[in-house]
């Protein structure tokens, strides 16, 4: 039998494969980073590569100024993942708009679903990732709208064993980053469609942001619940924003979208590094949940 051609087949074989097992080695493959993009065969693949870590991603649906698309924070949290996967590849779930919204229900285009129903869609939605190889999963949030009701779930997750960890990704303030922008802006206010989030649509979606509408409705603080010192109601934000717009959406800049959208994606990027690395989430949670079994038994 003549084995040259079997083994320059083999040899063939092998170079060919070499370049996708060193990108795999330096973090970079061809493989989809979208859930929705991944063939079966190719998420096998990718829950190995990503070491389990799979990103959501939420946003939601809701005005955002006269200027703006409704689903702004789902647009632009998913390409803060989408840049943090490019550098550090993770998973990224589909579209997410879930989540707590019911201060906007008095405009057009809000999406609000029940209290139980969001939590349940977001539980149930961990639960299957983990049922499918994704033991890390890290919630990524873009809308202010969720600040409460995300670290809470979090904590929730104690409420009974499991085995996978959910994580928040809670970006540290960068120094450098704000110093850049704050020299770039024109602004002084805002928070919500204001001058740096239409920034960020037009650094990556252009087409939907209508920066020549900033101006057609006010995003000035009406202040009407400043009486209420050391007081929280829930009507605080209609109470300062009735329009649901917050600061000058027409003052917006590409430049500071871009360096606002890095920024968040280094840090995600270098999150995702530590989780592919830490083995000490998994161990705490499971000494937990059985000390949890029996309390008495815990040394005091």
């Amino acid at each position: 039998m003549n084995r040259k051609p079997v083994t320059a087949a083999l040899m063939s074989l092998f170079l060919l494969s070499l370049p996708l097992a060193m990108s795999y080695a330096q973090g970079k493959t061809s493989l989809p980073v979208k859930y929705e993009e991944l063939t079966a065969p190719e998420l096998v693949e990718a829950v190995e590569l990503s070491d389990g870590i799979c990103l959501i991603p939420l946003g939601i649906l809701e005005k955002h100024g006269p200027h703006l698309p409704l689903g702004t924070d789902l647009l632009d949290v998913r390409e803060r993942a989408l840049r943090a996967a490019k550098m550090e590849y993770s998973v990224i779930f589909p579209e997410f708009y879930f989540g707590q919204i019911y201060e906007a229900k008095h405009q057009p285009g809000t999406i609000a679903y029940s209290p139980d129903l969001v939590w349940e869609v977001l539980e149930e939605t961990c639960d299957e990732l983990a049922r499918n190889g994704f033991k890390k999963i890290v919630l990524v949030n873009g809308h202010g709208g969720n600040n409460s009701f995300l670290p809470y779930f979090c904590q929730a997750q104690l409420a009974e064993d499991k085995d996978y960890a959910v994580v928040l990704f809670s970006p540290g303030y960068d120094s450098t980053t704000a110093q850049k922008v704050e020299a770039l802006r024109k602004t002084t206010t805002g928070g919500h469609a204001g001058e740096t989030e239409t920034s960020m649509i037009l650094a990556h979606r252009p087409d939907l942001a209508h920066v020549e509408r900033g101006a057609d409705q006010s995003g000035e603080n009406l202040e009407r619940l400043e009486h209420l010192r050391h007081g929280y109601t829930a009507i605080w934000w209609y109470a300062q924003f009735p329009n649901h717009y917050a600061g000058d959406g027409s003052e917006a800049n590409r430049e500071i979208g871009e360096l606002l959208l890095n920024g968040q994606a280094t840090q995600l990027a270098e999150l995702i590094r530590i989780l592919k690395k830490d083995k000490t989430i998994m161990k705490l949670q499971r000494e937990f949940f059985d000390k949890s079994e029996n309390p008495l038994k815990t040394r005091q």
